[in-house]
């Protein structure tokens, strides 16, 4: 089995899980979510000064570890959806260099023609 790549899966399109994403990662960079992180570490915090019950220490410590896992799928999400934005950018350009300099094939034309392999893709 293999795993596609959240950018290759479903077409062009987006689906619903990369829409979800996104808005998590535009919600997760606003102010109202740090001030929930800093509340919630406050609670940990507070739970560990006031001495509270050690079910009430587990509560605060697995909110955290919760959130911490979310960010961190975030976060590979926004990082593959960027890289990819840019590769598809950057092979734009190269094939647009290529198209420009067809006639012309100089060694900076082969160089950049092998680099982005446009045979396999026809």
């Amino acid at each position: 089995m293999t795993f596609k790549n959240p950018v290759h899966r479903g077409g062009p399109s987006r689906g619903r899980f990369d829409q979800f994403a996104e808005y998590a990662s535009n919600f997760t960079s606003s102010p109202l979510f740090f001030l929930f992180c800093l509340l919630l570490v406050g609670f940990f915090i507070a739970s560990h000064l006031a001495r509270l019950p050690v079910e009430v220490l587990f509560l605060a410590g697995e909110s955290m570890t919760a959130v911490t896992l979310l960010l961190l799928a975030l976060l590979k999400n926004a990082e593959v959806r960027a890289e990819h934005a840019v590769q598809r950018k950057l092979d734009a350009i190269a094939a647009a260099l290529l198209e420009g300099h067809r006639d012309d094939p100089a060694q900076a034309y082969e160089d950049l023609r092998k680099a982005i392999r446009m045979e396999e893709e026809t």
